[in-house]
């Protein structure tokens, strides 16, 4: 007996992308408890190099020590809690010190020094050091998680990604953590996180607000995006010469980039915050911030070879096609987040069949705010 499946499937309703408590508790059950892709290992290139993130309600400060490792903390000082970093990167020598009443920690995090504290033989230095977050390192970015029990980064990370592209391997095709930064845009985007996943995930939209996209990849005219399938990449328009702003070549194939990926796009969401854009000769990477239930800042980096950056080529094309489709679905989120409050989505919206695998995204979301207070 087959049992039918309707055309239309609901959403959440809207007061899921409004309500500052249900924000609230999405910091509090999914970012404060999932694997968070927060800086490009790269960006952190010598010892004493940080950055601070923001996840879910903390304030998390990343940084390279001595012996070329990273470690994350909470950028919260142990003697009275004063943010420790105040900048969003910085380069320190050998220590970081607290600017309010100078309690200095090393780079792994163990209190060293303070005022007067030869005077208090009590003390215990190594009761008193930074609290350290959890910290892994995949696709050249530093993951932390804030859980007290991190869940197993191969069941919650980079099984999602081998299902999605149909085998553990394919990922490691593209060799991202041996990418260079070629151009890194980042964009403020008045409206709630749910949205933009949502929007990355189908592309019912694409004829309608993605021209250049279309142009180099006809299969979204017809709605269907690449995350719909297990597997799948649409392939290139026979006229683009690669995936670019114009159709025009853009570099040579990763080295890794098997025939069957050539002229093929994938797109993959790691939940979660973070997109991942596969094309042969380069990489892009968007992660998300969310920071208030109507406001989430989305970095986004293209990834090239480290010989097409180091040689100064002109990546402008292949950063201005996916820019353009940055700024128009950045443009119709915003233009969605002022609806979700109208009584006429109190109940939510539909799903039509190309987008019922965002009912599966739905589905998470609610289980993982699921339970007592």
């Amino acid at each position: 007996m087959t049992t039918a499946v309707s055309s239309l499937l609901a959403t959440l309703p809207g007061d899921r992308y409004t309500d500052p408590e249900n924000f609230r508790r999405e910091q509090e059950r999914i970012f404060e408890t999932a694997w968070f892709c927060a800086v490009r290992s790269a960006d952190l290139d010598k010892p004493g190099a940080y950055r601070t993130v923001q996840v879910g309600r903390e304030s998390v400060l990343i940084t390279r020590n001595r012996r070329g490792g990273l470690r994350a903390f909470l950028n919260v000082c142990r003697h009275r809690g004063a943010r420790l970093c105040t900048e969003r990167e910085g380069q320190v020598r050998r220590s970081l010190q607290c600017p309010y009443h100078a309690w200095t920690y090393d780079l792994d995090g163990a209190l060293t020094a303070a005022p007067n504290l030869t005077r208090m033989p009590d003390v215990d230095r190594a009761s008193y050091g930074l609290h350290t977050v959890a910290l892994r390192e995949w696709l050249g970015y530093a993951w932390v998680c804030l859980a007290a029990e991190p869940p197993s980064f191969e069941e919650t990370v980079m099984d999602g990604v081998a299902e999605r592209l149909g085998g553990d391997e394919v990922i490691g095709h593209y060799g991202i953590d041996s990418l260079a930064l070629g151009r890194r845009r980042t964009y403020d985007v008045a409206a709630n996180w749910k949205l933009i996943v949502e929007n990355f995930m189908e592309c019912y939209h694409c004829a309608t607000i993605h021209p250049e996209l279309t142009e180099v990849l006809p299969e979204f005219a017809d709605g269907f995006a690449a995350q719909y399938y297990t597997g799948h990449g649409p392939a290139f328009a026979d006229e683009a010469a690669g995936f670019t702003v114009d159709g025009g070549a853009g570099f040579a194939r990763l080295p890794g980039v098997p025939d069957t990926h050539d002229r093929r796009y994938y797109a993959l969401t790691i939940r979660p915050q973070v997109f991942v854009n596969l094309v042969p000769d380069h990489v892009i990477v968007h992660r998300m911030f969310p920071l208030a239930q109507d406001r989430t800042v989305v970095e986004c980096d293209w990834l090239y070879a480290p010989e097409v950056v180091a040689s100064g080529a002109d990546v402008s094309h292949s950063v201005e096609l996916f820019h353009r489709v940055n700024l128009q679905d950045f443009d119709a989120c915003e233009r969605t987040q002022p609806a979700m409050a109208s009584r006429a989505y109190r109940k939510g919206g539909v799903l039509v069949p190309s987008e019922h695998h965002i009912g599966d995204f739905h589905t998470w979301v609610t289980e993982q705010l699921a339970g007592p207070d």
